[in-house]
């Protein structure tokens, strides 16, 4: 059985759309921790839209700056942001999750950071290259059945595959086949080459596509939002749960709430193939943000790199 994954540098569009998402979340959030804001961006050949909902007393917040500190002052910039919709609010100012979903979290003990082996291959080539060229930019790992690198795939924007090719092989070693830059060398990048949209990379931002996500993106969300809060707490407690049981191997919890309904509708962690209620854990929104301390301006950290094995407070 082959694993692969793969992982995308922060100058991706997808993920420059990430990232102004989750800097404008955390420019309201400084100024009011209890910020509603749900906010994607697109980009496309030097035009960025900034859409969404945002309730907040936070005053004087210019998204327009904060996307030109990000990109620069070459694009054209469209903002439409208006209230959130008070049909929704309804069931969030009670305590209630704001909207339905299933969240999961995942966590093993072939890597330190208790993430798959590809998977952090993947993210750390990609660091790596980044550091070098700091440019649009992909790499991909895949494992066969030994755990052992079968190939290993790397694109990146203005890095020469003469220079390239010794990079990656120099940070992971022994790999059966190399592709480096395997449509050739390329110079035009970013929002130049290709559309991004917010929350289009929710497997890279996950585990990889060897564990199954609910479908929700976390960028540009509070967390009142539980496809991204309950996802969080979901990773936290499958790290506890293999941390106290110091046998398991891997563990995979999922969370679904309903819209408005302050408590989780199903809470299960399949520890080593074998299920068990989840229980000892505040799982309401309101709960979680307390727990996790969401309500802080953190969250443009978390746009690149992935959110699970950081540091962060879940883990």
């Amino acid at each position: 059985m082959l694993r692969t994954a793969e992982c995308v540098s922060p100058g991706h569009p997808d993920k420059v759309c990430d990232r102004i998402s989750d800097a404008v979340l955390d420019a309201y959030l400084e100024q009011d921790p209890n910020s509603r804001v749900a906010v994607e961006a697109v980009g496309s050949h030097g035009k960025i839209f900034v859409t969404g909902e945002v309730t907040s007393k936070a005053k004087g917040v210019d998204i327009c700056a904060i996307v030109e500190e990000i990109v620069g002052g070459k694009y054209d910039l469209s903002v439409h942001v208006v209230e959130q919709s008070p049909e929704i609010a309804q069931g969030v100012d009670t305590g209630g999750a704001g909207d339905q979903g299933i969240m999961t979290g995942y966590a093993t003990r072939e890597t330190d950071t208790y993430m798959p082996k590809e998977y952090e291959l993947a993210r750390g080539l990609c660091q790596k290259v980044y550091e070098k060229y700091p440019y649009d930019g992909k790499t991909q790992v895949t494992l066969n059945q030994d755990g052992e690198v079968q190939s290993v795939v790397c694109s990146f924007q203005n890095a020469p595959t003469s220079e390239l090719k010794p990079l990656v092989e120099s940070v992971i070693p022994g790999a059966k086949e190399y592709h480096i830059n395997p449509a050739g060398d390329w110079t035009q990048g970013g929002f130049d080459a290709d559309a991004g949209l917010t929350g289009r990379k929710i497997i890279v931002d996950n585990y990889g596509p060897e564990i199954a996500v609910g479908g929700g993106a976390f960028s540009g969300k509070d967390p009142s939002k539980v496809d991204r809060s309950a996802a969080y707490m979901a990773r936290r407690i499958a790290v506890d749960y293999l941390e106290k049981n110091p046998a398991a191997q891997t563990v995979l919890v999922k969370l679904a709430y309903a819209i408005g309904h302050p408590e989780a509708l199903m809470a299960v962690a399949t520890v080593d193939g074998l299920p068990e209620e989840v229980t000892g854990y505040d799982l309401t929104p309101q709960g979680i943000k307390s727990f996790l301390q969401l309500d802080q301006p953190i969250y443009k950290d978390t746009a690149a790199w992935g959110h699970f094995g950081r540091g962060f407070n879940w883990k």
